[in-house]
């Protein structure tokens, strides 16, 4: 597909390079994002080139594309935000945040930008964006409930994550659905949440 870079002028979505292997390194080095995602642990230079090997480029290339969050049009990697293929209609959504960037609102930002682009004619044409997230991560959760998506349940030790099974959260959003915040379509642990932010 199209490289398109996204930006609403507070955050710029554009795809990593290797000039960003470093800030990526140091980022996912942090305990926080090995706890609530998926990227391999211990996280060093080889784990990063398997990054752009495996993801960045054959993702652009098919339909599974990959962004590196920004602060300005050349700034440094903050983040990471993507779409995965499911089909040809629809798409998982999945992301991490520098941990001092956390509380700004940048990844609330950054996921209305690929919604956006995920369900444009002149985008993805997607029916579907799914979100998954480990119980507890109500940082991501809330990133996601800002932009429309509607829980849709609790998959009880629904996967395995470095050798244990954890409870996981799951919702989606269609592209017929509102784009603004879906608090009313989650349960009330999460309305009004103060819980520290874990990611995103």
């Amino acid at each position: 597909m199209e490289i398109r870079t996204l930006s609403d002028g507070a955050v710029w979505l554009s795809p990593p390079t290797a000039a960003d292997t470093d800030d990526i390194i140091v980022h996912c080095q942090h305990p926080s994002i090995g706890q609530w995602t998926t990227i391999p642990v211990p996280y060093g230079r080889s784990e990063a080139e398997s990054f752009f090997a495996d993801f960045v480029g054959p993702g652009w290339a098919g339909r599974s594309p990959t962004w590196a969050i920004r602060p300005a049009p050349d700034g440094p990697v903050i983040g990471m935000i993507g779409l995965t293929e499911q089909d040809a209609s629809a798409c998982e959504i999945g992301f991490w945040l520098g941990a001092e960037q956390r509380g700004r609102g940048r990844m609330a930002r950054a996921v209305a930008l690929v919604c956006e682009f995920g369900f444009a004619a002149d985008g993805m044409g997607l029916a579907r964006i799914s979100w998954r997230a480990f119980v507890g991560n109500y940082a991501s959760a809330a990133a996601v409930r800002r932009n429309g998506f509607r829980y849709e349940g609790l998959a009880r030790l629904g996967v395995l994550h470095r050798g244990v099974r954890r409870d996981e959260w799951r919702a989606a959003r269609l592209y017929s659905d509102p784009p603004g915040p879906a608090d009313d379509a989650w349960p009330a642990e999460f309305s009004g949440s103060r819980k520290v932010a874990r990611h995103g």
